[in-house]
């Protein structure tokens, strides 16, 4: 381990972190809403603790290996939601346990609230929550990676521990700093769209600007306490988010090599891609079916919408709502729940286990049924017309066991502390799966749930965020030995 080499990392990084505190200070000026003292105190704090970790290491120029990587993935974002939970300490004294629950929250873009009244909130904090979204949304160890030249230390092994999705070796260009650099240009390009969008749709400029930042990050936060319901007299509103919600859904792999080829047959002949469209299709088609057969909306064009608006939402794990889906008829809730299980594609920004997961989970369960039929047959798994490696699948079986483990743990620890069946379960799902709303009681926020179960929540956040496994390495003897 170079573990002057990681505090050195750490360091830098949390200095990095503090400038990101001076765009709320702008936005507390302008609208002189009290919180700027927040800000400043917040940026003072974690600049000084930067210096101080950074300081007595700073000649340490050691190469980083894998595991000092995933130490550096996971220390950061435990770090970062301590610090960012300062603002609203200081602003709005809220309890240290509810303001990193919501900073942890922001960072994985979750989306799940503590805050009951969002509205009364300072301007300045209203845009620090959407921020956090923002910046959680591709990873904020990815954009140290792009800068890496500059902290003089190589990138691979962050990279492999930060990126999500069971293939982590590829990379777009053949150096790793282009290919972060590539993925946040996207990133920044769809931002900017999905805001101009928002505001020719009739937002303002400031409520344009904080929901493309949860938007494209998928992370469902928002200025107002009802959500996206609050534009609900304007349609084209819901409409772009639905647009921007499925593209940011989308592996950004994708996205590059479309650009750069100036075709969009990248997407065509993508298998995750095809079924991450397919089932969107049939969600919306089983959603607005039933919604329709038990006429829960007076209108036509209100079911289509609200339908096609809450599984986008819901099966990318944004996590908008324009309606409170948790109190829709029949099996409804829970199929969208299920569908958060899924999530986005890998390489994407939403959460879940990951379409390119759920179809080689499939592939194999057809596998095994044919081999049943065909004891002696040789059959291979292919994506893409592509055999996969043995261990692929094997990852992505071992990923799936862990995280049904974890799940049922969680669950009943959830149920033990006094939950409900279906409030444990969802909330459980809900930050798991990096989606926010639930069911029951924390359909609407979480804010009446003990601190107890808000702490187990925040670990469920940052396991899913972090893909399980870059988490719990760090908790394996082996790990440490050398």
């Amino acid at each position: 381990m170079q573990f002057f080499a990681i505090q050195r990392i750490i360091g830098l990084l949390l200095m990095i972190f503090s400038v990101t505190q001076l765009p709320p200070v702008i936005v507390s000026l302008i609208y002189n809403d009290g919180a700027l003292h927040a800000f400043i105190m917040t940026f003072l704090v974690t600049v000084t603790t930067g210096l101080i970790l950074w300081l007595p290491v700073y000649k340490s120029r050691k190469e980083l290996r894998l595991r000092d990587g995933f130490i550096v993935v996971v220390a950061f974002w435990t770090v970062l939601g301590l610090f960012g939970s300062l603002p609203l300490i200081l602003a709005e004294h809220t309890s240290i346990t509810d303001s990193i629950f919501e900073s942890i929250s922001g960072l994985t873009t979750t989306g799940a609230t503590v805050i009951t009244n969002i509205e009364s909130l300072p301007k300045s904090i209203l845009y620090y929550r959407q921020q956090l979204q923002w910046l959680g949304g591709m990873g904020i160890v990815v954009l140290a990676v792009a800068i890496m030249p500059m902290l003089g230390i190589g990138g691979m092994q962050l990279y492999r521990a930060e990126t999500p999705g069971p293939m982590k070796d590829s990379k777009l260009t053949p150096r790793l700093t282009e290919t972060a650099k590539a993925l946040w240009y996207i990133y920044l390009t769809l931002t900017v769209l999905c805001g101009l969008g928002y505001w020719f749709a009739g937002m303002t400029v400031f409520d344009a600007i904080a929901h493309s930042f949860s938007t494209v990050s998928i992370g469902g936060f928002s200025t107002h306490d009802v959500s996206m319901a609050y534009f609900i007299d304007k349609p084209l509103i819901e409409i772009t988010a639905i647009i921007f919600m499925f593209i940011s859904g989308i592996n950004f792999a994708l996205h590059f090599t479309s650009w750069r080829s100036r075709s969009i047959k990248a997407y065509l002949m993508d298998a995750e891609f095809k079924t991450y469209l397919s089932l969107m299709i049939i969600a919306i088609i089983i959603s607005t079916s039933y919604l329709f057969y038990r006429n829960h909306f007076p209108t036509t064009n209100q079911t289509i919408l609200n339908s096609i608006f809450q599984v986008v939402s819901i099966g990318t794990t944004t996590g908008f709502t324009t309606q409170e889906y948790h109190l829709w008829p029949g099996f409804l809730p829970v199929m969208l729940l299920f569908l958060s299980f899924v999530g986005g594609c890998a390489g994407s920004t939403g959460g879940g286990m990951k379409v390119i997961r759920f179809l080689l989970l499939f592939k194999q369960g057809m596998r095994e049924i044919m081999r049943v039929i065909h004891p002696n047959a040789i059959l291979t798994i292919k994506i893409g017309g592509k055999p996969l490696q043995a261990r692929v699948i094997e990852s992505v079986w071992g990923f799936f066991s862990v995280y049904v483990a974890i799940f049922s743990v969680m669950l009943l620890m959830l149920m033990f502390l006094g939950l409900d069946q279906v409030t444990a379960f969802s909330a459980v799902a809900a930050c798991l799966n990096n989606l926010g709303p639930g069911l029951n009681e924390v359909g609407l926020n979480y804010a009446s749930l003990d601190d107890s179960v808000k702490w187990i929540l925040c670990f469920a956040m940052l396991l899913g965020r972090l893909e399980i496994f870059t988490l719990l390495v760090l908790l394996t003897p082996a790990f440490w030995k050398r």
